[in-house]
């Protein structure tokens, strides 16, 4: 079933934030991730959120979500991520077709 992923993140660091995107966006794709959003234009209906860089992904799978977000590449890449950046993250579950 397919997962999708959502960042809500604070950029402190745009330069080093870009190398971050370089070098995790063929690590997503490999893992058989995507992007569905990424900074595009928001606007908040109800509640009290004031979400700053949304970024939405999609997984094929929650295991092949956990697999990537919890293995050596990704882990390595997040380290320079929470070094110029801060973000909330869930993942949910998608609908069976």
């Amino acid at each position: 079933m397919t997962a999708y992923v959502i960042f809500d993140v604070e950029i402190r660091d745009v330069p080093r934030y870009q190398e971050f995107i370089q070098k995790v966006k063929p690590a997503l794709e490999a893992a058989g991730g995507r992007y569905l959003a990424r900074g595009g234009a928001h606007k908040v209906y109800e509640g009290d959120w004031s979400p700053r860089r949304i970024v939405v992904l999609e997984f094929p799978s929650v295991q092949a979500w956990e697999d990537f977000y919890t293995g050596p590449i990704y882990q390595g890449l997040k380290a320079i991520r929470d070094e110029c950046s801060s973000a909330r993250l869930i993942s949910v579950e998608g609908l069976d077709p």
